[in-house]
């Protein structure tokens, strides 16, 4: 028996189907700003703030 995929229409409003149907849908913008989004994210680099003379907060004296 094959897995189903998607959500039912007995839980979920119209709207929330239409709205994973776009999301799961390559021609359309939502899908194509979702992708572009993970892209940029995966890419990120970020900063932890430490500065110049400061430790991660262990101590040796």
């Amino acid at each position: 028996m094959a897995k189903k995929k998607g959500v039912s229409g007995k839980t979920h409003t119209q709207k929330q189907l239409d709205d994973y149907a776009n999301q799961h849908n390559p021609n359309n913008k939502a899908y194509k700003a979702n992708k572009n989004n993970q892209k940029v994210q995966k890419n990120q680099k970020y900063d932890i703030g430490i500065l110049e003379g400061e430790s991660y907060g262990w101590c040796d004296d």
